[in-house]
């Protein structure tokens, strides 16, 4: 019995657990991962984080079906651009901002979101996986203003410190702040300022 339980093990259990953290690794290090649509209580604890509110343009980064951008513009007042490479999700996310009675406040681009311009952002939302999150450090650094906020749901910045984390069934959102504008040419001098206390009002 302990044989062919061994045998059985190494014939199908083994290449399958293989096969698994192959296809896992591989995931994470896609440049360009597949959508996986945000949870909406994720949704609206990212955009709480940030404290979003009227005066923000949120960008979302891989922005899938659109529901981050449309919910920054229906629930918190925001203006909104996504970015997203896959035409059909950029046609449905649309149709949803139609639907939602936000096209005037919400903007859907189909292109390449590390080469896209976000200087505009004020708040830049991802969920995406570790090797892009990385790959979009140095953009994130030199494009963003004074005071800009990153929320990721679930994926860290590499050695980038949060500022502030929350769980939401069981799985993060990070949140960052820009301290200081930075040009591209000055990379060594790019940092990240903690988030200040709350004090009733706007953190920001």
């Amino acid at each position: 019995m302990v044989t062919g339980e061994i045998s059985l093990t190494t014939k199908y259990v083994l290449p399958l657990v293989s096969l698994l953290v192959t296809a896992s690794c591989a995931w994470m290090l896609d440049d360009r991962p597949a959508f996986e649509p945000t949870p909406a209580a994720a949704v609206r604890a990212m955009l709480e984080m940030a404290n979003v509110g009227p005066d923000d343009v949120v960008y979302d980064l891989g922005s899938g079906d659109g529901r981050i951008a449309i919910a920054a513009a229906r629930e918190f007042g925001a203006r909104a651009v996504g970015i997203e490479i896959d035409p059909a999700l950029v046609a449905r996310a649309r149709e949803a901002a139609q639907n939602a009675g936000v096209a005037g406040r919400v903007e859907f681009r189909q292109g390449d979101m590390y080469a896209a311009d976000i200087a505009g952002a004020t708040v830049v939302t991802l969920f995406l996986n570790p090797r892009p999150n990385l790959k979009l450090r140095p953009k994130l650094q030199s494009s963003l203003p004074p005071g800009a906020r990153i929320v990721s749901y679930v994926w860290d910045m590499g050695d980038w410190e949060p500022d502030a984390v929350q769980t939401i069934d069981g799985r993060r959102i990070l949140l960052w702040r820009i301290s200081r504008q930075v040009s591209a040419r000055s990379v060594a001098a790019r940092s990240i300022a903690p988030v200040p206390a709350a004090t009733g009002g706007s953190s920001w």
